[in-house]
């Protein structure tokens, strides 16, 4: 078994060593104990943060637990040699190259991070370029002043005899209409060079809503711990009327609380972790243990802190392959709106709406980290003569775990910006 997989043997050892129990160790490091057992049989991966509040409870150095900084350097090695695959490095001599050129390794593995970071800033700019109705709105102000200037310009170019009442208002206009390109070119350049990382504010109601979810981490303990989950979601959206800009940002959240409190009533979350406890992150098992269908199990995971049941992402679709909610994880990025890669699984169980899917699932471009993508559909509204059945695709991913001889599949974040070659589900040339 790999070094790496066996951090939860050595806390495992190291607490009995100490004589601790593990409820007293859980607490310490602020995670449940169910997520702690997990842990120490090697069954989850451990997060940077949890294994510092592990560290520091046992009170050893983080590296005792993990692998050392040595093999750091050489599973970041690994990762620019996997993500260069036209070039065959000698991944067998990672180690060796590490141990005697240890300043050269760390430039290689420097260099691999400064490359994905900027990617990263590739397709955030993209993506902003393609989707960015407030600039889609300045750039049609800019072009639309400017044509108006022409226009103007060319009358009094093209007609030699005007009067000069007329001449003087088609120069109040050109002046008028300078003075409007001239601040709308400022704004643009202003807005251009706040950069896409920047605090602006959202640039949709959907958007507004995201920023809000992705700062609770898509939890919400009100309505968790409520007596009446529906009943609490006035005043949750309520509390947070100060964060939402529009009316329309306030219905979206308002239909995504009232669906979260109805799979809280559905799958509390006390059965849930009573069932966790027992089967582990089995999301087909626990549906079975709880008699709920995937998607409910789906959400539920992805609606729990990570201090509980470690990282969890979750993507949700329309029939047009809208994206819905992006609870994003390491490893998995995701366009902001509609054009994702059509490889995801996700779009696969749409078109089979009675057959989920779990594959090992890479995306190309994103620290080659493999993850554990579970797919399954949920029918939204029956079919009728008039419309056909309404239908929403949920993926949950997963830190990558080595159970089960799953597919494993190769993904993009979108055709714009993946450096796949020869795709055959590419829409679009890459930038990359």
């Amino acid at each position: 078994m790999p070094a790496s997989s066996m951090i939860g043997t050595r806390i495992r050892e190291k607490r009995m060593a100490l004589g601790l129990r593990q409820t007293e160790l859980a607490k310490a490091a602020e995670i449940s104990p169910s997520y702690l057992n997990l842990i120490e049989h090697n069954r989850r991966r451990i997060g940077g943060r949890t294994l510092l509040r592990l560290a520091e409870a046992l009170e050893v150095e983080p590296t005792l637990l993990s692998e050392g900084a040595e093999a750091t350097l050489i599973a970041a090695l690994h990762e620019a040699a996997g993500s260069q695959e036209e070039r065959e490095a000698e991944v067998d001599r990672a180690q060796e190259f590490a141990g005697r050129f240890p300043g050269w390794a760390q430039l290689v593995a420097a260099q691999h991070q400064r490359v994905e970071t900027l990617e990263r800033t590739v397709q955030s700019l993209t993506d902003r370029m393609a989707h960015d109705p407030h600039l889609a709105a300045s750039l049609h102000e800019v072009i639309s002043t400017v044509t108006a200037i022409r226009s103007t310009a060319s009358i009094l170019e093209e007609t030699r005899e005007i009067e000069p009442e007329w001449q003087h208002r088609f120069h109040r206009n050109i002046g008028e209409d300078s003075r409007r390109l001239a601040e709308g070119a400022q704004a643009l350049v202003s807005y251009l060079e706040a950069g896409p990382e920047s605090e602006a504010e959202a640039l949709s109601p959907q958007d507004t809503v995201h920023a809000l979810l992705s700062d609770r981490n898509f939890h919400f303990g009100e309505i968790e711990d409520a007596a009446d989950p529906m009943a609490a979601v006035a005043a949750v959206v309520e509390g947070l009327a100060d964060k939402l800009d529009s009316d329309a940002a306030r219905r979206i959240l308002e239909e995504y609380l009232q669906a979260y409190a109805k799979d809280v009533s559905a799958l509390p979350r006390y059965d849930l972790h009573a069932a966790i406890s027992a089967l582990g992150i089995s999301p087909d098992a626990l549906a079975r243990r709880l008699n709920v269908g995937l998607p409910l199990v789906f959400r539920r995971l992805a609606s729990l802190p990570d201090n509980e049941v470690g990282p969890v992402g979750l993507i949700v679709c329309d029939n047009a392959g809208s994206l819905l909610l992006r609870k994003e994880i390491e490893g998995f990025g995701t366009p902001r709106v509609a054009g994702a890669c059509a490889l995801w699984p996700i779009f696969q169980v749409l078109r089979h709406p009675g057959s989920p899917m779990c594959v090992h699932l890479r995306q190309t471009g994103r620290d080659n980290v493999r993850l554990l993508a579970m797919a399954a559909a949920e029918e939204v509204t029956p079919p009728t003569f008039e419309h056909p059945a309404l239908m929403k695709g949920y993926m949950l991913l997963l830190p990558e775990r080595d159970e089960g001889q799953w597919p494993s599949i190769d993904v993009g974040i979108s055709c714009r910006v993946c450096p796949r070659k020869d795709c055959a589900a590419r829409r679009e040339p890459s930038i990359m």
